[in-house]
C-alpha cells in the first residue's frame, strides 16, 4: 500500500473510533443521566440521547461499510497486481 492510501487508510480509520466512542459515550450519558437529572428534564433527556446515538449509529454503518469496500477494492488491486508480476515472472 503506499503511502496517500494509508494516510487515507488512517484519517479514515479515526473517523470511524471517533464516531463509534461518541456513539458509546451517548449511550452511557443516557443510561448516567436517568439518575442524576432533574425530573422535568428527564424524559426528554433520556429520549434525546439514545435517538441521537442511534442516528449517529446508522451514519457510522454507512460510513464503515464504505470505508471496507474502499478498502477491499484497495487491496483487490493490489492482488491483481501481485498476480500480473508472478504471471510475467512464470512465462519467462
Amino acid at each position: 500500500m503506499d503511502e496517500p492510501t494509508k494516510f487515507q487508510l488512517k484519517k479514515k480509520f479515526y473517523w470511524l473510533a471517533i464516531q463509534l466512542n461518541i456513539i458509546i459515550l451517548l449511550v452511557a450519558v443516557s443510561v448516567i443521566s436517568l439518575f442524576l437529572v432533574p425530573a422535568p428534564y428527564k424524559l426528554p433527556t433520556i429520549i434525546a440521547m439514545p435517538l441521537l446515538a442511534l442516528l449517529l449509529a446508522i451514519r457510522f454503518r454507512r460510513n464503515y461499510r464504505a470505508t471496507k469496500a474502499w478498502l477491499e477494492a484497495q487491496s483487490g488491486t493490489e492482488k491483481s497486481t501481485e498476480d500480473t508480476i508472478t504471471e510475467e515472472k512464470s512465462t519467462k
